[in-house]
């Protein structure tokens, strides 16, 4: 019983001696490196967060132009044309100006004695693109005037205004700014609107905008001189 105690007592002192003070021999040469210089591994998770994002940045371009091909109309189907109030058959019978000084194509709107709204299209054929910029081939300024001008004749020079086109002058024009070219290849959409008539001296003002894709290139204020047909 003395002997077995004894025994019991010596294995608990070598037990505490190896635990207070290992020896090198007690410590794995592997477990020192996993401790001290841990290599980088990665994990299933992570490599499926990888592939995940870097197949975020690749788009799927055929199964969206596929689906927007059928949902869209067509780019040449989806405008369509300016309606014709007076065509330029109808405008050469009003207007004086022949070529190439008729600056005006067809008339898409009109309210009478009180405004119109015509437009002109602007083609590199014109014959003011040689010299108004041999490089960069711009409408000028003043034809873009005069060509307001006679959106707002149109107006004076129907029957109800009394108006004559054997006496009918262009006579001033205020406030106008310029705030975009106009360039080979854009319509000019010119809104001419009655402002004040006073027939007793045959003057008419009228504000003018014109707008190439819904903003303004050009506006201002005009005045017509106009007679009588009597």
């Amino acid at each position: 019983m003395a002997s077995k105690a004894l025994s019991q007592s010596l294995l608990s002192q070598i037990n505490s001696a190896l635990n207070s003070n290992p020896t090198p021999e007690t410590v794995s040469p592997f477990s020192f490196n996993r401790c001290s210089f841990p290599t980088v591994s990665r994990s299933p998770l992570l490599s499926t967060q990888l592939k995940t994002n870097h197949s975020s940045f690749i788009p799927n371009c055929s199964s969206t132009s596929s689906h927007s091909s059928k949902d869209e109309t067509p780019i040449e189907l989806r405008f369509p044309a300016f309606p014709t109030v007076v065509d330029i058959n109808q405008i050469r019978d009003i207007l004086p100006h022949r070529f190439p000084f008729l600056l005006v194509d067809r008339v898409i709107e009109y309210n009478p004695g009180v405004s119109a709204v015509g437009i002109k299209n602007v083609t590199i054929n014109d014959n003011f693109f040689p010299g108004h910029f041999p490089e960069r081939p711009i409408m000028p300024g003043v034809l873009m005037v005069e060509a307001m001008a006679q959106v707002g004749g149109l107006v004076m020079l129907q029957p109800e205004m009394g108006g004559s086109r054997d006496s009918f002058f262009f006579a001033g024009i205020d406030k106008v700014r310029f705030r975009k070219p106009v360039v080979a290849g854009d319509t000019l959409v010119m809104r001419m609107t009655l402002i004040k008539l006073q027939k007793r001296f045959g003057i008419a003002k009228m504000e003018g905008k014109a707008y190439v894709g819904g903003e303004i290139a050009c506006e201002g204020e005009f005045l017509m001189a106009m007679g009588s047909s009597e």
